[in-house]
């Protein structure tokens, strides 16, 4: 739920295929230059390597590659350059998006996966400062003949969501407080969720803004975005234990340097369109 800093068109072709969640793939990515922060005081799991847990499979933020193996993505190339910038080489742990969290600092240091940055998640993990902005959205099939100008209007339909997103979290309040009577179906995977839309099986999709403009740019023919919250804006941001302020000032200063050197200008612009 957040800020908007772009226009979102996504200008490249998404590439869905992927592998089982619960598998988990490594893919180290040599760092490019000298360290460029001080890491002095910054412990790892792993001497020289930045472990990095992330669902890969939430296209245009991560996925694979055609090959089945090679990621790519938004948070693909943004964890590369906090690599390059902390002098370390970055090793990507494909893993669940449920129970993603219980992992930092056992099998990985720190979570790049799209996190939207949440006081309850505050009370049980430290985050950097936000890296992009988000909003919620709905996307429907391109012929959708009704009107949704707001979560409201979603009554009486049947949406189909990721389990533990925001948007799963969003949609289980608006129902159980009584604001909308919907059926919920929450999927694993966000893919799954546009596959249940393509095939009719569900009226709509609520999913990140971010995501849906990714969707949408591969499949003009097929979806349309048809509301986006602006009310309540996301921000992401890096994920890292609690006990672990050393690493979040060290991915700070690194945020803080790409920032200034126009990295995640030309990313969004890359990933997103301008």
């Amino acid at each position: 739920m957040i800020k908007k800093l772009f226009a979102l068109a996504l200008s490249v072709m998404m590439l869905l295929s992927f592998a089982a969640c619960a598998a988990k793939t490594a893919e180290e990515v040599p760092a490019a230059a000298a360290a460029s922060v001080d890491m002095s005081s910054v412990k790892l799991m792993q001497d020289g390597v930045l472990t990095v847990g992330m669902e890969i499979g939430y296209p245009p933020f991560e996925d694979f590659a055609e090959d089945g193996t090679t990621p790519i993505g938004y948070d693909i190339d943004f964890a590369k350059a906090l690599g390059e910038k902390l002098g370390v080489t970055v090793n990507f742990v494909n893993t669940a998006w449920d129970g993603i969290f219980q992992g930092i600092g056992v099998n990985y240091d720190c979570v790049i996966s799209a996190v939207t940055i949440t006081e309850e998640r505050k009370a049980s993990m430290l985050f950097s400062e936000p890296y992009i902005n988000n909003y919620q959205a709905v996307v429907v099939k391109k012929d959708y003949a009704g009107k949704i100008a707001s979560f409201l209007d979603l009554n009486g339909l049947s949406i189909s969501v990721q389990k533990e997103t925001t948007s799963d979290i969003l949609m289980s309040d608006y129902v159980s407080t009584g604001s909308i009577d919907a059926t919920i179906s929450a999927n694993e995977k966000v893919t799954t969720c546009f596959t249940q839309l393509e095939n009719g099986e569900v009226d709509a999709v609520v999913v990140d803004s971010t995501v849906a403009d990714g969707y949408l740019a591969s499949n003009p023919d097929k979806f349309v975005k048809i509301f986006q919250d602006e009310s309540e804006p996301e921000q992401f941001g890096v994920a890292v234990a609690m006990d672990n302020t050393a690493l979040q000032a060290a991915i700070n200063d690194a945020i803080a340097k790409l920032t200034a050197e126009g990295f995640f200008e030309s990313n969004v612009a890359y990933w997103f369109g301008k």
